[in-house]
This record gives C-alpha cells, sequence and structure tokens, in this order.
C-alpha cells in the first residue's frame, strides 16, 4: 500500500487514535481510561493486526515526537503567570526537586540490583523521570538502551498521570506548589498535563519542575550512578 511509505500514514493515525482516546476519557471521567494509554493501546493493535512495521509507522509518528520539545517549552508560559509566587518559594521548590530527582535514581538503581536486572537495563530506567528528550541522551551518555528508556519514561509519565491525584489526596499533600513540583519531578510533562487541570499554580510549579529536574538528573544522574556503582 503506498500510503503506508509516507509520514502521512503515522501522522494521521496516532491522532485519530489520541483524538478517540480523549473522546472515551470525557465520556467515562475516569483517570485510568487516559487518552495517551488508550492511543497507544490502539496503534500497537493496529499495527499487529495489519502486519504493519514500526518503522513505517514511525516515518509519521517522529514528526510529532520532533514536537517534544517546543511543547516542553510553551509549558513556561503558565510558569511566567506565577512569576511573583516562585519568588516567594524558591529554595523550598528548588530544593524539593533536587531530593525527588535523588530518590528517584537511587531507588531505581536499588531495585534493579534487587530485582536482578541486567546492567544496561538499569542504566536505562535511571532517567525515566525527565521529559523523553533528555532521558534517552541520558541514557545513551550512561550506557543504557535509549529506546528502552523512551519507553519507560512514557509509561512514567501516564503513571504520574494517573495515580499523581490519588497519591497527593493519600499523603494529605494539599498545597498547591507542592502538588504541581512533586508531578512535575515524578512524570515531566505528561504528568505536568494533569497538574494543569488541577490548577494553574500546579501546571505552573509543574512546568519548572520538568525543566529544572531535566538540568539535575543530566548532571546528577553520571554522578549518583557512579558513586552506587
Amino acid at each position: 500500500m503506498a500510503y503506508l511509505d509516507t509520514p502521512i500514514f503515522g501522522f494521521v493515525i496516532s491522532i485519530i487514535a489520541f483524538q478517540i482516546g480523549l473522546f472515551i476519557n470525557k465520556k467515562t471521567k475516569k483517570a485510568i481510561f487516559n487518552p495517551l494509554i488508550i492511543a497507544i493501546g490502539m496503534i500497537i493493535i493496529l499495527l499487529l493486526s495489519f502486519d504493519i512495521d514500526y518503522e513505517v509507522y514511525n516515518k509519521g509518528g517522529s514528526i510529532i515526537t520532533f514536537f517534544l520539545g517546543p511543547a516542553t517549552v510553551v509549558l513556561a508560559v503558565p510558569l511566567y503567570k506565577q512569576i511573583e509566587r516562585l519568588k516567594t518559594s524558591g529554595i523550598p521548590v528548588v530544593v524539593g526537586i533536587v531530593v525527588g530527582c535523588s530518590i528517584s535514581i537511587i531507588s531505581i538503581f536499588y531495585l534493579s540490583k534487587i530485582l536482578g536486572l541486567t546492567e544496561p537495563v538499569s542504566l536505562s530506567l535511571v532517567p525515566k523521570s525527565v521529559t523523553a528528550a533528555i532521558s534517552r541522551e541520558i541514557a545513551a551518555q550512561l550506557g543504557g538502551l535509549p529506546a528502552l528508556t523512551v519507553a519507560v519514561t512514557v509509561l512514567t509519565g501516564i503513571t504520574g498521570n494517573v495515580i499523581g491525584p490519588a497519591v497527593c489526596k493519600l499523603f494529605r499533600i494539599q498545597d498547591e506548589v507542592s502538588v504541581g513540583i512533586a508531578m512535575g519531578t515524578a512524570s515531566h510533562a505528561i504528568g505536568t498535563a494533569k497538574a494543569m487541570e488541577l490548577g494553574e499554580v500546579q501546571g505552573a510549579m509543574g512546568s519548572l519542575a520538568i525543566s529544572v529536574a531535566g538540568l539535575i538528573t543530566v548532571f546528577l544522574a553520571p554522578w549518583l550512578v557512579q558513586i552506587l556503582s
């Protein structure tokens, strides 16, 4: 089929699948019916059912991936609107992000040891909590598998998006700044998307956490891995 050889195929089915996911999510109003989960599931089923190679799909899917960077930058807009509030909470915010990044890396390292994961797989999981554009480069630098890292990064974001609000509620975390920082640090842009649904302050703090956590992890991950090893 000639149309499969063009980027239009992957691009169009990605958009359609996500729109269907959004429709189901709005109708059910259930966090488990996350649009991204539904879209991923639909695309996987489609590719397997018609025996379509992933590389064929990715000709168009990569176009969407290209816009991940610019889309993340746009998240700075709500942060700018909350700049005055940020000035009064600057030090606690930065400390919270540093601690969050450190715990993420350390916990992954030791859990990988406990579960007996191979070193390449373990190193691929280390940068899971930062946005895909950054995590795959960190994984390559550490000696991990960038493709696996991207998959785990998406899964981490979806998990944060689905259960993040419930976790905050469980531990009675009600402060808007704390909720936003937690979700942005733990589950990057996908988690921040949910934070934005919770409120403007949460979304702004999540946007800040994405950028700062990415920068911190770039320097922190190699250092901590070397020390822990």
